[in-house]
């Protein structure tokens, strides 16, 4: 390890360096520089790049290639140069944070249940899980109690480079076959797991570990989480949410769900009692039209899609046209238009519709009994296009 260049594993705490650029030259992503010493993290094991600054240029992801470790920089730095580094501190302790809750989720459910971890994703937002073995709910919440506890503990994280010999007589925790020295991550009586990801020294600074969201995935389940900061403020703004939504509703905390079921059933009672008057409204509307065999063109207030279609095949059904078109104002990316549906007894719409809407500036289609959209034209000319084209 002393060979290495990596501060970040013989140093994860470092946030600041100097070292000696050994070289530097134009890329697709930036300038490409290298370090005789380093504490940014190249991306890998599922945990992102670290960023910062390098001297005077901005370092926005961090890569191994071909063996060296690449910081791509946004201007160039002389070769030979020593300069002064600084990563992203926040950004690299809410990684270790991640990374380290995650070993415990893992090790647990390992322990318990023997299922693998097969896939490890740490995004900027969340950290996603995959277990090749189903997990219930009640058992994802006991999950998360024991994860806690865990934290709680305190438990001393331990890095080794253990002898071939030693390992071979160690149960860890590996996706692949490993070769040459292997780095091991312990929590005592958690997790044992080959990683090259960087960690906080003791359990108790990851703070918190939240599970978010788990689904069904490959046989096996996908957990979402969040651990640390990032689950301190996912807890802060839903805890504004909560306010929010209760003083929305005047309900008390702890409240707001059955404030919430409440509402909705009102609305749906009102949503009920609004469709039967229209009903209402459209057998009263539609007696007052004549019987009829040719086009009828009706201009209606407030009507929203689905109550011209109701209503426009009420009166074909109920014989009042041939064809009949129903419209109603409507506005969209402040245009000023028609909504529209016109109904047929006999299948001769779909060509009408491509001609109506490219005369009237409109968008819309549907099949050959039934089409409806928007017409962006006034009404003048709305009626004469129809009267040309459905009569």
């Amino acid at each position: 390890m002393d060979e290495m260049n990596e501060l970040y594993y013989r140093l994860p705490y470092v946030k600041e360096f100097d070292a000696v650029v050994t070289g530097c030259a134009p890329g697709k992503n930036g300038f490409e520089v290298t370090l005789s010493q380093t504490a940014f993290y190249p991306e890998g094991g599922g945990q992102l790049a670290d960023s910062g600054v390098i001297g005077d240029a901005a370092v926005s992801d961090t890569r191994r290639k071909d063996g060296a470790i690449v910081h791509y920089a946004d201007k160039p730095l002389p070769v030979g140069s020593v300069q002064h580094g600084a990563i992203d501190w926040q950004k690299r302790f809410d990684h270790m944070q991640a990374h380290s809750g995650e070993h415990i989720v893992s090790g647990l459910v390992h322990r318990r249940w023997g299922y693998d971890n097969v896939g490890f994703h740490m995004a900027a937002d969340k950290v996603t899980v995959d277990f090749n073995g189903p997990i219930g709910e009640e058992q994802l919440a006991e999950l998360e109690r024991d994860a806690n506890a865990a934290i709680y503990a305190n438990l001393p994280v331990r890095v080794a480079f253990p002898s071939p010999e030693e390992l071979a007589a160690l149960d860890y925790r590996s996706k692949k076959e490993l070769s040459g020295a292997v780095r091991l991550v312990e929590f005592p009586g958690v997790d044992l797991c080959a990683c090259c990801g960087t960690h906080v020294e003791r359990s108790g600074e990851i703070g918190l570990i939240k599970f978010i969201a788990m689904a069904r995935y490959k046989g096996g389940v996908r957990i979402e989480m969040l651990c640390g900061r990032l689950a301190m403020q996912d807890y802060a703004r839903k805890n504004e949410q909560e306010r929010e939504i209760g003083r929305i509703f005047s309900a008390k905390p702890y409240e707001t769900v059955e404030a919430v079921r409440q509402h909705v059933a009102a609305a749906e009672a009102a949503e009920a009692r609004a469709s039967e008057l229209a009903r209402r409204y459209f057998e009263l509307r539609t007696a007052q039209f004549p019987a009829g065999d040719g086009l009828l063109i009706d201009f209606e207030e407030g009507f929203k899609p689905a109550e011209l279609r109701k209503f426009c095949d009420a009166l074909v059904s109920g014989g009042k046209a041939k064809t009949a078109a129903v419209l109603s104002p409507a506005e969209s990316n402040g245009r000023k238009g028609w909504n529209y549906v016109i109904c047929a007894r006999e299948p001769v719409l779909r060509e009408a519709v491509k001609t109506l809407n490219k005369e009237l500036g409109g968008r819309g289609g549907g099949d050959p009994t039934l089409v409806q959209g928007t017409f962006f034209a006034g009404r003048a000319d709305i009626e004469r296009a129809l009267e040309a084209i459905c009569r």
